[in-house]
């Protein structure tokens, strides 16, 4: 039949009937047969709950395989510690418990060259491919039986990451071990972490771990800053960490970075200029030496914090290494067991900057090992500026008040000064510069001890007294103990508006300030501190207009344990503690002499900012006024005629108090005297005392009778009242409390006996009170008598020479005598 002939119906019937015989021709294995799933469509649908529960059940084992061998992913536990200055440096680094050396590192802390160089080398589809590169693996092989020998490896660095975690024999058992290792790994990992455990982990030769331990092992750099250079060389390292170890083999470590250069180049990462002048930088590594800065400061902190990986303190990382040099030279010629700590703070952040523990960490002679930064020690003098603070600020002294440095009793504690001589009337300022003892002791007295201590301690100066043993007057001459970074932390507050505060030594430590003393005690304690000269230094003789403005103080414990010197600037404060960490005494070695130097040649070689050095302003709570000695009050309150000697003073909050009064009232009497005379003879009259004629009241100031040995002749006179007139009675203010030494003449001289091995020896008593006599020689004391009991001793000193009898009650004597030679 033609094409486009219709069909008949009964055609179409046929072909219908046709196609279904097919069909049934398909169901009865007829030649026109039919797939399975058409003769049972039924099937595929039967099949795939089979299926599903096969994949549940192979997901399943996987999940419990992976349950049960989970990959070993490190942990706090077996990481190493690395304790970092405030740029990054490290400092120094703790090993694992394996003894590795590893520095924390990320894709964010490296440089963008070294992952160039890296996964161009090694791994150029790892962002892409699931761990596992079968293109990789089939060009190693087709390779390797082409070549009879391992051409290239096949392994990405998910899989070098598995074989560093989970290392495996050279079997195709561990070949297929590190596979699912790798599969394992990007399940439960980003890329990124991924990446970042190679950069921890990978192997560079001996004990160092990671591409950051590397660069500072064998460059001494961090991976953030490599040239393109020291990124290809410490790229390809780890491919065989002992045969291109640069400090080994440089020759060996050139041709294999010079071989990944090429490849930057020949696949056009880097330009070819760029390769070229990275050839033409040498290999040049360091011996492998681990970083030991501040390792005090970093074994404390690590200590604090087991478990961290990374501890970034606040410490200048240049500073720190110039700063252990120094001291490590400064006292090269000090006895082998002495030590030394020093810490550098910032005023505006309280943060360290310098941490040097001990001369030499690891100096078994020095005990190098103790940290002497937080070492009790006595702290001798170094308290005394907080003192006169206090003391200020509770309107009990202006700056040149009138104090007395002689021998005194304060319920039977009597100290003497550290050079054993006195100095009579003194100014407040001049007492606190001199670092004078009994001024320091009386001003405690007034202030309280158990006061001063809990300011001192609310301030951040804990101070550690034996048990049972409640603060004393002892305590301000160093009889308690405290640590070098709490009196760094309070010495702060001088140029801090009297803000005292605890050193921080990460950027995490909390900042904990507490006031000290008023902004105005703070700044005339600093004002009286700073205009004490150099040692060497007079004031104008040399142009210091260079350094900075230093307030500075010194101090030495009992029996020369501990040296100490503490200075501020308006930027840095500054302390120093020399001594023995076992506490052996060491004779002429004192703040002074000992630590002062090194705190100024470390101020000195401080950074400096514009403005570092410019005078603070005076606050307005602080005054300039004159005052006149003896009364001690303003001038303006003084008569002429009782102004024996004028003085600048400065006083807080106007506040100019008169000159102490003597602890026992039987010493002098009101320092303003006030009484009658006859007009005509100037005699003095008593009361009820009959004089005819005119009368007159006249006045005198009295200085305090224990200065009056260190008074001039016109002083003396000018405080004497004038004799009673006749038939007057005794009023009790005439006596001149005089006393008669026994032993020896004035103006006499004294000649060594003959065949003597010693100078004349003389038996002294002191005649004319019944009270403690202190006996001074040339204003050193030498002896303590009680009324009228004789002492021996010879006078080995030739020349001339002073002894005066200062008794207790406030009588006194003075003769001179000459030692022949």
């Amino acid at each position: 039949m033609a094409s486009g002939t219709p069909r008949t119906p009964a055609a179409q019937r046929s072909t219908l009937s046709g196609g279904a015989a097919g069909a049934r021709a398909g169901r009865t294995g007829g030649p026109d047969k039919e797939p399975p799933f058409r003769r049972c469509p039924r099937l595929f649908r039967c099949l795939l709950p089979y299926l599903r529960w096969g994949t549940v059940a192979a997901l399943s084992l996987l999940l419990l395989l992976d349950l049960a061998f989970p990959p070993p992913l490190p942990t706090s536990r077996d990481t190493s510690t690395l304790v970092a200055a405030r740029d990054g440096t490290p400092l120094r680094a703790f090993a694992d418990a394996e003894g590795v050396w590893r520095y924390p590192a990320s894709v964010d802390t490296v440089s963008p060259l070294y992952l160039q160089a890296l996964l161009t080398y090694e791994d150029r589809w790892f962002w892409r491919h699931p761990g596992i590169n079968p293109w990789g693996l089939l060009r190693a092989a087709g390779q390797m039986l082409s070549e009879r020998r391992i051409v290239s490896g096949g392994s990405t660095l998910t899989m070098q990451v598995a074989r560093i975690l989970d290392p495996h024999t050279r079997t195709p058992w561990g070949k297929a071990k590190q596979l699912l290792r790798a599969l394992q790994l990007e399940v439960h990992l980003d890329k990124r972490r991924i990446l970042a455990l190679y950069l921890e982990r990978a192997p560079y030769g001996g004990t160092i771990e990671g591409v950051e331990a590397a660069s500072w092992a064998y460059l001494g750099k961090s991976a953030a800053h490599l040239s393109q250079a020291e990124a290809a060389l410490l790229a390809v390292l780890p491919q065989s960490p002992s045969r291109l170890r640069p400090d080994r083999h440089p020759e060996a470590a050139q041709r294999a970075r010079d071989k990944v250069l090429a490849r930057m180049a020949e696949l056009g990462v880097w330009s070819a200029e760029e390769v070229a002048d990275a050839r033409i930088e040498p290999v040049v590594a360091r011996s492998l030496q681990p970083p030991l800065h501040a390792a005090l400061l970093a074994q404390r902190l690590r200590s604090a914090q087991p478990r961290a990986a990374h501890i970034r303190t606040t410490l200048d990382s240049g500073l720190q290494r110039t700063l252990e040099e120094r001291v490590a030279a400064y006292f090269s010629q000090l006895p082998e067991r002495t030590s030394a700590a020093l810490l550098v703070m910032d005023n505006a952040t309280l943060e360290a900057r310098a941490y040097v523990g001990s001369v030499a960490f690891g100096d078994k002679a020095r005990l190098g090992h103790v940290d002497m930064v937080q070492a009790w020690r006595s702290p001798g003098s170094t308290l005394k500026p907080f003192l006169y603070g206090m003391a200020l600020d509770d309107g009990l002294i202006h700056s040149e008040s009138l104090l007395v440095d002689a021998p005194q009793s304060f319920g039977g504690y009597r100290p003497g000064n550290f050079d054993a001589a006195f100095n009579g009337p003194v100014g407040a300022a001049t007492a606190l510069r001199l670092s004078l003892n009994v001024p320091a002791v009386d001003l405690l007295d007034r202030v309280g001890p158990s006061r001063f201590a809990a300011r001192l301690g609310n301030a951040g100066i804990k101070l550690r007294f034996p048990h049972g043993v409640q603060p004393n007057l002892a305590l301000i001459l160093g009889g308690t103990g405290a640590r070098l970074e709490g009196l760094v932390g309070a010495f702060a507050a001088l140029n801090r508006e009297g803000i005292a505060g605890r050193v921080r030594y990460t950027p995490d430590d909390p900042r904990i300030e507490r006031r000290l003393v008023s902004p105005g005690a703070a700044w005339i304690v600093r004002d009286i501190l700073q205009s004490n000269p150099r040692p060497g230094y007079g004031v104008g003789t040399f142009d210091t207009g260079s350094r900075p403005a230093v307030a500075w103080k010194t101090g030495t414990s009992y029996g020369y344990r501990d040296a100490w010197a503490i200075g501020g600037t308006r930027r840095y404060t500054v302390g120093v503690w020399v001594g023995r960490p076992d506490g052996t005494p060491l004779p002429g070695q004192y703040g002074a002499v000992t630590a002062l130097p090194l705190m100024f040649e470390v101020i000195d070689s401080l950074p400096r900012l514009p403005g570092d050095g410019a005078v603070p302003a005076m606050p307005a709570s602080v005054s300039e006024v004159e005052v006149c000695w003896p009364l001690g009050i303003a001038a303006a309150e003084t008569p002429a005629a009782l102004c024996q000697r004028p003085l600048k003073a400065l006083a807080l909050e106007q506040a100019v108090p008169p000159t102490f009064a003597e602890r026992e009232a039987r010493l002098w009497q009101p320092g303003r005297l006030r009484f009658e005379v006859d007009a005509r003879s100037g005699l003095r009259l008593s009361a009820g005392c009959e004089v005819p004629g005119p009368r007159a009241v006249r006045e005198l100031a009295r200085w305090p009778a224990l200065a009056t040995p260190w008074l001039s002749q016109a002083q003396r006179r000018a405080q004497r009242l004038p004799p009673l007139a006749p038939g007057c009675a005794d009023d009790g203010r005439g006596q001149d409390g005089t006393l008669y030494i026994r032993g020896l003449d004035d103006r006499a001289t004294l000649a060594r006996p003959p065949g003597a091995t010693h100078g004349p020896r003389l038996q002294l008593q002191a005649i004319g009170s019944e009270s403690t006599v202190t006996w001074l020689l040339d204003g050193r004391w030498i002896a303590q008598t009680e009324g009228a009991r004789a002492f021996v001793r010879d006078f080995d000193e030739p020349g001339e020479h002073r002894l005066t009898a200062l008794a207790a009650d406030g009588a006194w004597t003075r003769i001179r005598f000459r030692v022949a030679h």
